[in-house]
Parts: C-alpha cells; structure tokens; sequence
C-alpha cells in the first residue's frame, strides 16, 4: 500500500474547476465529485498495480471515477496525481505535464 499521496498542482487546478463546474449546476455536486475522486485514488494507493498503464514513459496509470479519469504514477512509496481528466480536454494533453 502506498503511504503518501501528493495532487500535483496542475491536477489541483483540474479538481478545482471541474469542481467549480458542478457546484455552480446543483448544489452539493461539486463535494461530491471531490469525494468521488479521493475515493479513486484511495483504490489507486490500495494496489496501484491493478490500473492499466496509458503511458509507458513515467509508467503513468489511470484509475476512473464515476465522472473523471484521474492519471497517476508511483515513486517509492508516493502517488502522485498528474491529471484529473475532465470536459472536453483533450486526453493527450496531460502528457506535457510529466
């Protein structure tokens, strides 16, 4: 199990717009998506090994909430989140972000 768990920040940007998205279309919408996404990347931390690579440089894997795919990699005993994918980006654009 991996013991630290680090949000890059420009997935930190992602969480927080497409959070700001929800919330402004239902209230509550926005907390859930958060909840939704600490929820995938406690399944990420529990066994990292069972998400398939996208991204053989970095090893990067993703692992899917409800909405959103969320893109991640381990060094040592450390996930880190590069992307939380979201809207219409474009799913290649992450790769400039490793």
């Amino acid at each position: 199990m991996i013991q630290k768990l680090i949000f890059r920040q420009p997935a930190v940007e992602d969480v927080v717009e497409a959070a700001a998205w929800y919330e402004a279309h239902g209230p509550g919408l926005g907390e859930k998506l958060i909840d939704e996404i600490l929820k995938a990347t406690q399944r990420a931390q529990d066994a990292p090994e069972l998400f398939r690579i996208v991204h053989r440089d970095g090893e990067v894997r993703r692992v899917l909430t409800n909405r959103f795919p969320c893109l991640f990699s381990v060094v040592g005993e450390t996930l880190y989140v590069h992307a939380v994918l979201h809207g219409a980006r474009h799913d290649r654009r992450w790769t400039e972000r490793l």
